[in-house]
């Protein structure tokens, strides 16, 4: 079975409203931050429904989620107080991932701001020394992930994520979170070459240490480093590759996890389209949104024929346009899946649908005229 989810929320009552969210996306596995990213205001595990939430993940099915550590974690700094809180809440963070009962730990390597590359490797695996030598009591692993290279962060190149695991004693308990938009805006080819890429990988790092997989188009072209995430088919690497991704024969097994950004034209209606991204990967779109459904988007294919819209021809000039026109993007800064919505309600299409169910549509559009519909 295909394991494949989304980042849920741990709020409320945590553990189990988790599962619950990520059962109504049709998922069979997720992620969470066991508290709020930003900062280190953590509730009591005790508070947070675990026993409960794991009924309920027996249940339907879930296993193999995966926790993700704050953003405010930076092993990379020369600075001591960061340095310190990086390492003493990682420990923290590791203990609670522990008590969940979940394997891996998703951590952004660190960042080496005033110093350089080397300095940033060495001290990323002298903290990862340190925090695995204060949670020998736990059996969790730590996934270093896969980054684009903005900035001064690590974790950029395969041999950056190989050097710093060759550094770390107790590095069985390494393993790594391979972000699709990451490895792209970091200029590797998955588009057009995705077998060289993972053969790369598993030369210079091992296919074996990769435990986790972000599932995430990219907003910008191959080699730009930036991390812009957009919803699967609405950015540079397409439906096709995202799907080849999760179906390719090296990678099954693992959790696969989208970070797709919610979409909606005001802040109160963004909606995510976990749903449908998870049921075209899976292949199960006919099962879980109905037959109306798929002539609804025989409907929009029919519509954008006429329109002399292709697909990935509209979606890459858009992205083009805007990166390398700033004054055309200063008159229309709108994006791609905005722009074809756009177009799809000025031509009252789907009058009855609200914004979400008409993006929806729009996704499920992006995957081409043969949509998968089959379990």
């Amino acid at each position: 079975m295909l394991k494949i989810g989304s980042h849920v929320s741990f709020s409320d009552k945590g553990l189990l409203s988790a599962t619950q969210e990520a059962s109504s996306y049709g998922s069979s596995s997720f992620m969470i931050y066991t508290g709020a990213p930003q900062n280190t205001r953590r509730k009591p595990m005790e508070s947070m429904y675990l026993e409960e939430g794991k009924q309920l993940m027996t249940e339907k099915g879930m296993k193999d989620i995966v926790v993700h550590a704050p953003y405010i974690i930076n092993l990379g700094s020369y600075k001591e107080n960061t340095y310190e809180l990086a390492v003493s809440f990682l420990q923290e963070e590791i203990r609670r991932t522990h008590a969940i009962g979940v394997k891996n730990i998703v951590l952004h390597p660190g960042a080496f701001t005033d110093k350089d590359a080397e300095y940033g490797i060495g001290r990323i695996a002298d903290g990862l020394n340190e925090v695995l030598n204060g949670v020998k009591e736990t059996d969790v692993n730590i996934a270093l992930e896969t980054m684009a290279g903005k900035g001064t962060e690590m974790g950029r190149s395969f041999e950056e994520i190989a050097s710093i695991i060759e550094k770390v004693e107790r590095n069985e308990r390494l393993t790594v979170c391979m972000d699709t938009c990451h490895i792209h805006d970091a200029g590797y080819d998955i588009v057009n070459d995705l077998d060289g890429v993972l053969e790369q990988f598993d030369r210079t790092v091992g296919l074996n240490r990769i435990q986790v997989v972000h599932i995430n188009d990219s907003k910008n072209p191959v080699g730009a480093r930036k991390d812009r995430h957009t919803p699967i088919g609405s950015g540079w690497l397409g439906y096709q590759t995202i799907h080849n991704v999760v179906h390719h024969e090296a990678l099954q097994g693992r959790p696969f996890i989208l970070e797709t950004p919610w979409i909606g034209k005001e802040a109160k209606t963004q909606r995510p389209m976990y749903e449908i991204e998870i049921a075209l990967l899976r292949g199960n779109v006919k099962e879980r949104f109905g037959d109306g459904f798929l002539s609804q988007v025989e409907l929009l294919h029919s519509f954008f024929k006429k329109q002399d819209v292709d697909v990935r021809k509209y979606v890459l000039d858009t992205w083009t346009l805007l990166k390398n026109d700033a004054k055309a993007k200063k008159a229309d800064p709108r994006e791609p899946l905005e722009r074809l919505f756009d177009m799809v309600t000025e031509a009252a299409l789907f009058p009855e649908l609200s914004e979400e169910h008409i993006n929806q549509r729009l996704i499920a559009w992006f995957a081409g005229s043969q949509l998968p519909v089959t379990v």
